[in-house]
């Protein structure tokens, strides 16, 4: 997949200059793209190959990079791939919804993921949740948890667990709960694009908002559903102010 990304190049009526910082921002899902869009400016969307949603924009002085991957792990890891090749962002930051694992989480509560680990993966030697040859999390880069501690809101830190399966039922939560008992919230994509940028030496940071909490209701897929009203929205403000502080 070519993205259609130089060092110097005219998109609408800016330019993309060497100088300025190159953020690129990934979503999985369609209502996380279109909210993160509405911050941007002078906003284009560029055509990509195999229905990839990407489009490029400014925000405080920034470049910004949206790019929805598409839900689990080869999406996330295939697009930003492509991305860190094609456009050569100074930082990636993950953004969406997770599910809360932590003690005392809440519906609404925004997670930064200090670190990020696989809870679905065995090699038959080694810890559980991690690719031999690879750390068994991968920490956030310093300076983006740095200005997320910055930011005039409730934000909770630490491990989030990734896996290609929503967490519905108790075994499994216990399960993940067993082998890492530090965790604070399970999604679907944030250790897969922390592998790629750990690989490419980019600067990574997750930042999630809990969408239902597995094992504290009776039925989080409802609460789930029930969530994309107006929670969403929490988020990428807080997005908003990460990327000031940047």
């Amino acid at each position: 997949m070519k993205f259609p990304f130089g060092i110097n190049f005219q998109v609408s009526t800016f330019t993309f200059q060497l100088y300025m910082k190159r953020i690129a921002i990934i979503v999985a899902m369609q209502s996380e793209f279109e909210l993160v869009s509405h911050i941007l400016e002078n906003v284009v969307e560029p055509p990509m190959p195999d229905g990839v949603q990407c489009r490029l924009g400014m925000f405080y002085g920034k470049q910004i990079i949206l790019l929805k991957s598409g839900i689990g792990k080869v999406n996330a890891a295939m697009q930003v791939t492509s991305l860190i090749a094609e456009a050569h962002p100074d930082y990636i930051i993950n953004s969406g919804v997770a599910g809360g694992i932590g003690a005392g989480l809440h519906q609404g509560d925004i997670v930064v993921g200090t670190e990020t680990c696989y809870h679905d993966v065995w090699c038959g030697e080694g810890e559980w949740g991690q690719v031999q040859g690879l750390p068994l999390k991968f920490r956030a880069n310093l300076e983006l948890v740095n200005a997320a501690k910055s930011i005039d809101a409730k934000l909770v830190f630490g491990l989030i667990c990734t896996g290609d399966q929503f967490i519905s039922d108790l075994a499994t939560l216990q399960g993940i709960k067993k082998n890492f008992p530090d965790g604070q919230a399970v999604d679907m994509e944030s250790a897969a694009i922390a592998q790629v940028c750990h690989i490419k030496n980019v600067p990574f940071m997750s930042l999630r908002i809990v969408s239902d909490t597995p094992g504290m209701e009776p039925d989080n897929t409802t609460q789930y559903l029930d969530f994309f009203a107006e929670a969403p929205k929490m988020t990428f403000a807080v997005l908003q102010q990460l990327i000031e502080k940047i």
